[in-house]
């Protein structure tokens, strides 16, 4: 009865708090924060300062911008523990993908609009909802929680980012209990769902060299090779008949529980009918155990500027997701080694690394872990299941390496099936934040009686 009444509590004080959270998510999606090299800073900046504006008057009394070298600040505020209380630190993201409107969105991105129950507009899923997560989540107990609280609010997490520098750099900040990482969600609306595993991600370009200088197709074509045919040749190999990555020694991580159905994935990820879906094993494997392969970019000629020619030369930037538990530099030399190895006719190829990052598999036996699940079907009524995630977020292996007896709770707003992050009509489900700060307010609760 006692959690009940709780429950009940915190259910209605979050209600209460609905039409401001709204309008402050509204607010925040207004910053252009793209953080990638190229875009202009000052909107980014001013992201910063209004993030920490909306985390003081929810209750968060120290805040302030932490210089991260060489990249964008991070918003930073404590709350410290009771006596004998565990810490949470709460983590989100105020930067977002690049968006314009003529990629193809409804609506302007930067100019939120409601329709049929969701917030449209680019960060109102990943992650600017996360930021109102947290600070709704201190609101309820009107700034007091009954744990001690960090907030760290990235501005550099949707980019080659400088904040995992910083975390090796000062361990001691980052100290407590539990992280909880409100950057992850549901693979559909109301249908709670914790993420354990994270992919990791390596890429690398090929660059290939077969003449000194173009040459007339028609009098060299046939006995001379051609620098894209021969790309094109070897970014063939990267997958067998069936779709399924063809570079050899690559890992793949035990599965979790929970899968996709096919006619669910195939509609969320818009697969045309007819088309057939690459790989082997359940859905779930492929997207959140197995390595996946993408060939992200090519420079060759344009269609526009084609001539009749042999091309000298043509490059291309080449993606790979690895499993959550393997060596990133171990799988980028596999990638790289196969690549040397199936270039055909002696032509010249050169391989650079680019990134290695890590995955991350959640520790799940704690009690942290365990509040989390309670708190998480208290708040959407119903059982509480385990995925997986494809994407990539390089920060948990570093925090984990920071503070190893820490435990992480990965959640969120986000759904798979209508937010579209990263994609044109990014968008939140207005109940299902609503379900995440309930969710994270019981969880605070919970994780304070807990040892």
């Amino acid at each position: 009865m006692e959690n009940e009444l709780r429950s009940g509590e915190i259910l209605r004080k979050t209600r209460a708090l609905m039409p401001g959270v709204l309008e402050d998510l509204k607010s925040l999606i207004r910053y252009p924060s793209v953080a990638f090299p190229g875009y202009p800073a000052e909107p980014v900046n001013a992201m910063a300062g209004a993030t920490a504006a909306v985390l003081e008057r929810y209750g968060l009394a120290d805040v302030r911008l932490v210089d991260i070298p060489g990249g964008y600040p991070a918003v930073f505020g404590e709350i410290p523990a009771p006596p004998g209380a565990p810490t949470v630190m709460m983590y989100a993201h105020y930067d977002v993908q690049p968006a314009r409107k003529e990629d193809g969105w409804d609506d302007d991105p930067w100019t939120p609009v409601e329709k049929n129950g969701r917030l449209y507009g680019r960060g109102a899923a990943d992650n600017k909802s996360g930021i109102l997560i947290i600070a709704a989540s201190l609101k309820v107990f009107d700034g007091k929680p009954p744990v001690g609280v960090k907030v760290l609010i990235e501005g550099e997490e949707e980019t080659a980012g400088h904040l995992e520098e910083y975390v090796a750099e000062h361990p001691a900040f980052f100290r407590c209990n539990v992280f909880v990482v409100a950057d992850n969600g549901n693979l559909s609306v109301g249908d709670p769902a914790l993420t354990t595993t994270l992919r990791g991600e390596v890429s690398c370009t090929i660059d290939v060299r077969t003449l000194d200088h173009a040459v007339h197709s028609g009098t060299f074509g046939g006995a001379a090779p051609d620098a894209l045919v021969s790309l094109i040749h070897i970014l063939a190999t990267l997958h067998d008949e069936q779709g399924t990555v063809a570079v050899q020694g690559l890992r793949s991580s035990a599965s979790v529980n929970t899968d996709y159905p096919e006619e669910t994935f195939r509609e969320i990820a818009g697969v045309l009918a007819g088309v057939d879906l690459i790989g082997t094993g359940s859905i779930g494997s492929r997207l959140w155990s197995k390595p996946s392969v993408t060939v992200i970019g090519i420079d060759a000629p344009s269609i526009a500027a084609s001539a009749n020619i042999l091309i000298p030369r043509a490059s291309a930037k080449i993606s790979m997701r690895i499993a959550p538990d393997a060596d990133p530099r171990h799988e980028l030399q596999l990638l790289m080694d196969h690549l040397r190895a199936v270039a055909p006719w002696n032509v010249r190829v050169a391989v650079r690394a680019v990134s290695e990052q890590p995955g991350f598999v959640c520790p799940t036996g704690g009690p942290g872990f365990a509040a989390a699940r309670e708190s998480l079907e208290a708040a959407f009524g119903k059982p509480a299941t385990e995925k997986g995630a494809g994407g990539s977020i390089p920060l948990m292996r570093v925090l984990h390496d920071a503070v190893p007896a820490a435990e992480f709770i990965l959640w969120g707003a986000a759904d798979d099936a209508q937010s579209y992050i990263h994609g044109t009509n990014e968008s939140v489900d207005i109940r299902e934040l609503e379900r995440f700060i309930v969710a994270q307010s019981l969880f605070l609760q919970l994780v304070s009686t807990r040892r």
